[in-house]
């Protein structure tokens, strides 16, 4: 969306990043923990210099430390093993709660994909249980750190069915800023969907608030019918039937590494 209108934002292919392993195999300590999912390279850092991993049973807590292909890495006592990577889009439907586990039994998004593979994903960032569309779910650490983080807002866009017609001076009122009780937020695009009869509209937003895009509407009296996101990151639920998965291509992989999107 920009000038206020759509366009077409089917993930664009990129190149591939370089693998940063050393001639002898090594690789720097907290790139493994990230890779087996544990969490991002930064949080790694921190873990190591806590002592709580350990590399052949001697605890390390210089960064920087390398890992050799036949050493053996725990953390907390657990053993770590580097895992494949694992990329699932999944247009997620509505009544179903974004968690790896529900306490009340719900449907979570983890059922959706059971049977997908048999590393451990876990789900990027939340979705309402009743807002659908692109959700991300991998065992990349660092990937899910560089999309969920405030500090590189990714573009998201929404598509949102209200309980009545969006006036102009609501719509103008969401492009130029309102203040919400978490401070000033504003919609980088807004447009009213064709043959809605005002009552849909797509926004561009950038912010990751929670619950953010019907906080922003219930601030100006309206009810959030349906909410579907339909771009994340250069992710689109394009031919993915709501309820169903894929996996990502190499590209798209790519894409996302490298941050080669809008």
């Amino acid at each position: 969306m920009e000038n206020n209108r759509r366009k077409d934002n089917r993930p664009k292919a990129g190149g591939k990043p370089s693998v940063k392993h050393t001639d002898d195999g090594s690789i720097r300590l907290n790139r493994f923990l990230a890779n087996a999912g544990i969490c991002s390279r930064r949080e790694a850092d921190t873990l190591i210099q806590a002592g709580v991993v350990r590399i052949n049973d001697k605890v390390v807590t210089e960064l920087g430390t390398k890992v050799m292909p036949d050493d053996t890495v725990r953390f907390h006592d657990q053993l770590i093993k580097s895992q494949k990577k694992i990329y699932i889009l999944l247009n997620k439907p509505k009544n179903c709660v974004t968690t790896v586990v529900d306490p009340h039994g719900r449907v979570t998004v983890m059922d959706i994909i059971a049977g997908a593979c048999k590393e451990r994903v876990y789900p990027v960032g939340r979705l309402d249980r009743n807002t659908m569309g692109v959700l991300l779910l991998t065992n990349d650490g660092e990937l899910t750190t560089k999309l969920t983080h405030p500090k590189y807002a990714k573009k998201k866009i929404y598509e949102v069915t209200l309980d009545k017609p969006l006036s102009d001076e609501d719509y103008n009122k969401i492009l130029g800023g309102i203040t919400l009780d978490d401070g000033p937020i504003n919609a980088d695009a807004l447009e009213y969907l064709p043959d809605t009869h005002r009552m849909s509209v797509g926004i561009e937003i950038h912010s990751g608030r929670n619950r953010i895009v019907r906080r922003i509407f219930e601030h100006l009296g309206y009810s959030v019918e349906k909410l579907d996101r339909v771009y994340f990151a250069g992710l689109t639920k394009y031919k993915l039937p709501r309820g169903r998965w894929r996996f990502l291509t190499e590209d798209e992989v790519s894409m996302l590494k490298m941050g080669s999107y809008e």
